[in-house]
């Protein structure tokens, strides 16, 4: 059933999310902050069974020049020509890491270079992670939504968005990449993930969200009582006196308001049935995005979306801002 609004109600719903004070600043500081911390990117080949696709464990410097992981997986040199390879910078959903080299193929098959970001602190979900989170400890519900909420310094998504966006500059790094050809993509976290590095390196060529998680929380915390957003609700209803200052926290990491320092060209995608992450905080990040955007919807589907469907749209659209002509 639909969890949300109606298609035609979410075409014209606007987030009343608002940027906090300070909310440019904040962002300036952490990542210059993390660009002079330094750190070398490394990248070491890995033994697959794979022929098509060759791949590379990555290290890059990411929040406060702090050690990331991740995969760079390649066409096999003898499908990806003599050229620098546009890439995609991808971002995992929530619980998950990496994973092994030998999936999430996809990308590197279509011809692109494929830098699949670890995520800091997860990662023992549903896939394999190898990135430790640094954050401090601190009262907390199970999980990652409430881990340093007690300011946006120590909030974790400050350190996830931050690496996101160090991933874009490592990958511009990369000897078989064209630095000017870079997309950022992701899925449900992915998604809030991508949407972040668009902001934050608004010189990307192109983003696609598919189902987005971590837009429009004051909404969101209030209408679904599904997790990951549940644990916010859980937090508040022991802590009650920090609404305010909660709700104020999270708007420095909403994706409605990073969305809104977008540039480069975007595709979404929402699922109406979707109880995880309801349609309407992806409609608000995309009525919000300040560059030229597309939506998919799916009507019948929940949070995996078009599944396969938006998956090769996803690459297709992603060929087209790159570049990259069709197969």
């Amino acid at each position: 059933m639909l969890t949300d609004l109606t298609e035609a109600e979410l075409w014209d719903h606007r987030s009343t999310q608002t940027d906090p004070e300070g909310l440019e600043a904040f962002w300036a500081r952490t990542l210059t902050e993390a660009r002079a911390a330094g750190g070398e990117v490394r990248t070491t080949p890995v033994e697959t069974c794979l022929r098509a696709v060759e791949v590379h464990d990555v290290v890059f410097p990411g929040f406060a020049g702090e050690p990331v992981r991740a995969w760079l997986r390649l066409p096999a040199p003898a499908l990806r020509g003599t050229g620098r390879l546009p890439v995609v910078v991808e971002y995992v959903g929530y619980g998950g890491g990496r994973g092994a080299p030998e999936e999430s193929l996809l990308w590197a098959s279509a011809g692109f270079a494929h830098l699949h970001m670890d995520t800091r602190g997860q990662g023992s979900g549903w896939s394999r992670g190898a990135t430790p989170d640094s954050g401090p400890a601190g009262p907390q519900v199970p999980g990652v939504m409430t881990r340093g909420i007690a300011s946006p310094e120590t909030y974790y998504y400050r350190r996830l968005f931050t690496d996101a966006a160090r991933a874009v500059d490592a990958a511009r790094t990369l000897e078989a990449v064209d630095p000017e050809r870079v997309a950022v993509v992701g899925t449900s976290q992915g998604g809030g993930a991508a949407i972040a590095a668009a902001a934050l390196v608004p010189d990307v060529a192109a983003l696609a969200a598919k189902v987005p998680f971590l837009c429009d929380f004051p909404r969101a915390i209030t209408i679904t009582d599904d997790a990951p957003f549940s644990e916010v609700a859980r937090y508040l209803a022991t802590h009650r006196d920090q609404v305010d200052a909660v709700l104020d926290v999270l708007a420095h990491f909403d994706g409605v308001n990073l969305a809104r320092r977008g540039r480069a060209p975007a595709r979404f995608s929402a699922a109406l049935m979707d109880s995880i992450v309801p349609p309407s905080t992806v409609f608000g990040a995309f009525h919000a995005y300040g560059g030229p955007k597309e939506m998919a919807v799916w009507p019948f589907n929940g949070h995996e979306g078009g599944g396969v469907d938006d998956d090769v749209a996803m690459v297709a659209f992603v060929r087209e801002h790159l570049g990259v002509p069709a197969a």
